[in-house]
């Protein structure tokens, strides 16, 4: 499928499914990741921030898979560290998931990654 069909799916789903390399192992990784979706832009916010793993191999390589259904693209996260940068993104995932799961899951807002589409 497309990236236009990934797009659409994207509009209007809960979570991904977020597959990196392994720093260490080299093996992919898959994990299921919340996400906020502004134009052709992918953000995400990695649940203990630059603490979690799937962010530590991210940094190791860049590239990455989005899966969602049977729609899956492969492509590049850029890391971003600003404080104003990750503000932002933490808005934007609260306001789709709501404070009380942020709060409840989410201890680190020290990073976000951003993907374009």
């Amino acid at each position: 499928m497309s990236k236009a069909n990934l797009r659409h799916r994207l509009a209007s789903a809960y979570e991904i499914t977020l597959s990196v390399k392994g720093r260490k192992s080299g093996k992919d990784i898959a994990r299921p990741v919340w996400f906020s979706y502004e134009g052709n832009t992918l953000y995400l916010l990695p649940v203990q921030g630059s603490d979690t793993n799937w962010y530590k191999n991210l940094l190791a390589n860049p590239s990455l898979k989005i899966s969602i259904d049977d729609v899956e693209t492969l492509t590049r996260g850029r890391i971003l560290k600003e404080i104003h940068m990750v503000d932002e993104i933490v808005r934007k995932f609260r306001s789709k998931y709501g404070e009380g799961d942020m709060k409840k899951y989410y201890t680190k807002f020290d990073v976000a990654v951003e993907v374009v589409l």
